[in-house]
């Protein structure tokens, strides 16, 4: 019986994982870092930046996805930036690795700033060794031996942003045009290049007097293989910006909420989050924890 119950539990973060795979919201933070949606936005804010983040999701289950990864984008010239991202995720015996190159060009008429950008993904997804020894696996399983060796895929996004006064944001990103290509091909349907989508939303308000910024934000997100879904978060800055605090709801698959806690200073940045999903598996989770550090190296 016991083993039967570890083979639902992998065979349930497997699906999770596939789903997620193509997710690229991986991380609750990624309105604090919006490069890792949306390609345009390397190299935007005219410095370097160096971020890491951590995210370990349902905490206290065995076989939990544990995620981390690493960011650098930055400006060449005075209209050119680049990018590079690395993923790499274990969930129960999957393993993920991702690196996406991301490329932007951007345009400053007077109080707007336009940018856009393409990016390149490679990704694999392998099941580990020691999950094939599962006597519950089937000898000769099409599924697994493909994961086994390593399924490999090739992707590409393309993306958009505006930036009026500094405070008003606005994207938009076309993901998954290699894939969604593909399998309209493979089905032999009619669908669209740009099929999947994903609009980003944001403004900052300001009251000066107080010492105080508001920042509510909106994503809406099409992705292939993950169910239609809206993000709203809100963060706010006081001191400066030295103290952050937030919260974000997400809507799809049952919902999460989740809190949020960092600084801001002139060359390092701290995040950490909590988050709660409202589906009924939560009860057997102590939650998820994620933390964001970031350096913003000056330009010379």
């Amino acid at each position: 019986m016991k083993r039967f119950v570890l083979l639902l539990v992998f065979l349930f973060v497997y699906a999770t994982g596939f789903l997620r795979a193509q997710d690229r919201a991986i991380f609750n933070q990624y309105y604090l870092t919006p490069v890792l949606l949306n390609p345009s936005l390397a190299g935007f804010e005219e410095h370097h930046n160096l971020t890491f983040h951590l995210r370990n999701q349902w905490t206290g289950f065995p076989g939990a996805p544990f995620s981390y990864a690493a960011n650098y984008e930055g400006p060449i010239g005075k209209t050119l930036g680049v990018g590079l991202n690395v993923l790499s995720e274990n969930a129960a015996s999957l393993n993920r690795l991702r690196i996406q190159l991301n490329y932007a060009f951007r345009y400053e008429l007077k109080q707007v700033k336009l940018a856009g950008g393409f990016s390149t993904e490679f990704q694999t997804i392998r099941v580990a060794a020691s999950a094939l020894n599962n006597p519950f696996i089937e000898a000769g399983d099409e599924v697994i031996g493909t994961y086994s060796s390593g399924l490999k895929i090739f992707d590409a996004s393309l993306g958009f942003s505006v930036l009026y006064k500094e405070k008003t944001y606005v994207g938009l990103v076309f993901p998954n045009l290699v894939v969604s290509r593909l399998n309209s091909i493979e089905s032999n349907s009619s669908g669209g290049l740009f099929k999947y989508v994903l609009v980003q939303l944001g403004h900052e308000f300001e009251v000066a007097k107080y010492n105080f910024t508001l920042e509510p934000s909106l994503l809406i997100r099409k992705v292939l293989n993950v169910p239609f879904g809206m993000d709203f978060n809100l963060k706010a800055g006081f001191l400066d910006k030295r103290l952050i605090t937030g919260v974000s709801y997400r809507s799809g698959l049952g919902g999460a909420i989740g809190l949020l806690l960092g600084t801001e200073l002139p060359s390092v940045r701290f995040y950490y989050s909590y988050d709660l999903s409202f589906q009924p598996f939560q009860q057997y989770s102590a939650g998820s924890h994620e933390i964001t550090v970031g350096f913003n190296l000056k330009k010379k």
